[in-house]
């Protein structure tokens, strides 16, 4: 439909913005038929955090499209994992970390509070490779200094793709796990808050293998219920009917009475909420509130219920991680780490 519209049918339609100089109605039309339409271009993008939208992805720039980054995001139509974190926090308190398997969209930690987002992949496919859903061949995102550093200070043997065995060997999916612990732990988000607010976070390395170990273990466990492969047990209700439309998204505070609620409209509510869920923020996004106020006037269906009740559930599993992080570094003679 959007390539058959003239250019101002196309934008009244689809209530695109006015056209600027790298994005243009005509030239997305254009990328479009170029490159054949086609549902296997039809990707999903992580729009904003537990967000998963779809995209019609091509890959080329200033087409359907401003700035796809394909030398980057390319890499994300195979089986992968990419850290998305901000340059910088502009004054607020840093929590712009987060993991995706998908490409991603570039204001995914808010520009109001950061650069936006950078997404750094872990796996790196060359170019002739990427088009082959069954190719495997693909190297790790690290610096070979970087390897050689780990190698010295924990004295183990580098494989170059999955994990290591924790005997004699690490990996890169080792790393990035104890990478995410890292920059998931409140007390280095606390003591480097002046420098994260100015530059990308940095690594501290240690030379405790214990230490290692147990923060990729914390950092793996992370990972995967922040990619949503695993499924969490839900405590969470939503008992008053109605009509379900999303309306105007407010939260009420845990009483003696009442657990806490986030209401979708003035009657309908989302029951047994923890404040300090409610509020958990990635980058700039509020994740409970925005989650909702970006459906607003739409159905909250069994299906929005469903993945709404597990987003819970992972925020709250994700304090709790935090929490266990920060007890292991204590453990290991806290920061600066050794």
């Amino acid at each position: 439909d959007f390539v058959t519209l003239s250019i101002e049918k196309a934008r009244e339609r689809y209530s695109l913005r006015e056209d600027s100089r790298d994005w243009q109605v005509h030239l997305a039309q254009k990328d479009i038929v170029k490159n054949i339409i086609s549902k296997n271009r039809i990707k999903p993008i992580l729009y904003r955090p537990f967000d998963i939208r779809f995209t019609y992805y091509t890959g080329y720039s200033r087409g359907f499209h401003c700035t796809p980054r394909g030398e980057v995001m390319d890499n994300m139509l195979q089986e992968n994992t990419a850290l998305l974190i901000s340059r910088m926090t502009k004054g607020e308190n840093f929590s712009h970390v987060n993991v995706t398997s998908l490409i991603s969209e570039k204001i995914f930690m808010s520009p109001k509070t950061s650069n936006n987002s950078f997404h750094i992949p872990l796996y790196v496919y060359s170019s002739n490779q990427l088009t082959f859903l069954d190719s495997f061949n693909r190297e790790s995102n690290f610096k070979n200094d970087f390897i050689g550093n780990i190698k010295r200070k924990l004295n183990l043997k580098f494989i170059p793709d999955g994990k290591g065995d924790r005997q004699t060997t690490f990996a890169p999916e080792d790393i990035f796990n104890y990478i995410y612990a890292i920059f998931h732990s409140p007390t280095y988000r606390d003591r480097y808050a002046e420098f994260l607010k100015i530059d990308f976070p940095r690594v501290p390395l240690t030379s405790q293998p214990q230490l290692f170990w147990q923060l990729a273990n914390l950092g793996d466990e992370l990972v995967q219920i922040h990619l949503m492969k695993t499924k969490l047990e839900e405590n969470v209700g939503f008992p008053v009917v109605g009509d379900n439309i999303i309306e105007k998204v407010s939260y009420t505070e845990p009483t003696t009475e009442q657990n806490g609620r986030v209401y979708i409209n003035k009657t309908q509510y989302i029951d047994n909420v923890p404040p300090e869920v409610y509020n958990f923020y990635i980058g700039g996004y509020q994740v409970c509130n925005k989650w909702l106020k970006d459906r607003k006037s739409r159905e909250f269906t069994d299906d929005d219920f469903e993945h709404y009740t597990q987003i819970v559930a992972i925020l709250q599993r994700t304090i709790e991680l935090m929490t266990e992080i920060d007890r292991v570094i204590q453990n290991h003679g806290s920061f600066p780490i050794q």
